[in-house]
This record gives structure tokens, sequence and C-alpha cells, in this order.
């Protein structure tokens, strides 16, 4: 295992169990415990995970942001997933938003699969990599204050709101930090979360897209409420969790596993120029 790979799979082990013994961390990972106190000193120094006596435990979460670079290396099957789920309920045709984040860049990068599609979003990366599919009809890119190292935009002043006034979009495909029963859609920025909120006012059919590594965690501003939420697509949730989720009339949607989704990307594209 490359030592960049370990200290991602360190970070996912203390945020799953909240905090991490030294000792647990050697006997899970099979190496020193000069090895895993250099990566526990730089996945602080990175701001990833905060050392104790022994150990580690996670930061808290309510502000706490990973960068992009983190965000595009964390849970990347399960965005796969997630992302191929959320294709098929894309008819050729429909107008969609695609909010800032990986896995709508992971749904971004299947749109080539649909006829006639129109996209709007606020990530600069999705629109121009949207910019040399020949199938997008048309790409409306929101304007606003970029997010510098976040590569989206935010709202500026009242232009951001005019420019989404009117406009009708079947389906919105929304990014979250966490994810919950009690809080809904949440956020630790609150610029990103007035954007969110103006891109769902704009929109008939609500998607959040959600890995189950952020389900049952609130970040300080929420984005939606539940009864904002048509959909919410997941890799993974607890049974009484989709239940409860349910009842409050959020259709949850568990992506396929990873192998199948293999499967059926070995099917045929078809030929964009055609």
């Amino acid at each position: 295992m490359f030592a960049e790979e370990r200290k991602l799979k360190i970070f996912d082990f203390v945020t799953e169990h909240r905090k991490a013994t030294v000792a647990e961390l050697v006997s899970y990972f099979t190496v020193s415990n000069t090895t895993i106190r250099n990566d526990l000193r730089e996945l602080e120094r990175d701001k990833l995970l905060i050392r104790t006596h022994g150990g580690a435990m996670v930061r808290t979460r309510t502000g706490y942001e990973p960068d992009p670079y983190e965000k595009q290396l964390k849970n990347v099957e399960e965005k796969k997933r997630i992302a191929r789920a959320a294709l098929e309920l894309i008819d050729d045709g429909d107008t969609i938003i695609l909010d800032t984040g990986t896995t709508t860049m992971e749904l971004a990068l299947l749109l080539g699969r649909k006829k006639n599609l129109r996209v709007i979003t606020n990530d600069l990366l999705i629109g121009l990599f949207l910019e040399d599919n020949a199938d997008i009809i048309d790409i409306l890119f929101v304007g606003g204050l970029i997010r510098k190292r976040y590569h989206c935009t935010l709202q500026y002043r009242n232009a951001t709101a005019e420019m989404l006034t009117g406009l009708t979009v079947d389906k919105a495909f929304m990014t979250a930090n966490g994810f919950s029963y009690q809080k809904g859609a949440t956020t630790p920025d609150i610029g990103q979360a007035e954007m969110k909120m103006l891109l769902i006012a704009a929109s008939s059919t609500v998607v959040v897209l959600c890995d189950s590594s952020k389900i049952g965690s609130d970040y300080f501003m929420q984005y939606a409420r539940l009864d904002q939420i048509d959909k919410l697509i997941t890799d993974r949730i607890d049974p009484n969790e989709k239940q409860k989720l349910e009842e409050k009339g959020v259709d949850v949607i568990v992506a396929p596993p990873y192998t199948e989704l293999k499967e059926s990307l070995r099917a045929p594209k078809r030929n964009s120029a055609s």
C-alpha cells in the first residue's frame, strides 16, 4: 500500500470510529509504530485529524470542510455508484442543475449517455468538461463570487438570484457535506448554503447525492429541510434511518454494488457524433 493511500485509509478509520490509538492502527495496517506516528503527524499538519496522547481523534465537523484534493480522493467508488444511480433519473431532453462537488462531477462524466440536455451549474470544472460534450444543448453557468480553491461560484448580491429567477428546471442534483434526519442537508459555508438554496428554489425535483460517510453528520449551515428534498441517493444506509426518511417523504435510493456498476458500464457507449 502506498503511503498516501494508507493515510487516506487511516483518516477513514479514525473518522468512522471517532478516535483510534496508535496500537489499533499498527495492528490494523500491519506497519510500525513509527510509520503510524509519522502518518498521524502529517494528517494533523494537513488539518484532517487531531493527534492525542497515544493516538488521534476526528476534528470538530460542524465547521470543517475538506479541501478539494481530499474530496477528490475520498470514497471514489461510492461516488461512482451514486452517480450511476443518479443518471437513471435523467431523461433525454431534461434541464438539470449540477451543484458543485466531486459526486456531481462523476455524474457529469456520464451525461454523454443522454441526449439533448440543458445543464445549469456553478462548478467551474463541470462547466469546462461539459463545454466539449456535443450532446449538451446549452450550458448555463451561474455567475457570482468565485470561492477560491473550491472551483465554484457563490451568490453575489442580487445578481445570482436574478439570473436564476424565472428558470424552469426539471431536476437539481445537489451535494452535501452532511445529511441527517434532524437537519436535512448541511454545509459548513454560509455562502455555499445560500447558493444551494437558490438552485433548489429553481427546481421541480431535488435529488441529494450523498455517500454514506456523510449520513448522520450535521454541519454549520442547513440548506435544505427534509420536506424540500425529493430523493436521496447514497451507497449504504441503516434500514431504520431509511424508513424514517421515507416516512418524511424522502425517496431513498441505495446505489447498486460497484461490481454491478462496472458490468453495466461495459455496455457500448452511444457515439456522441451520431
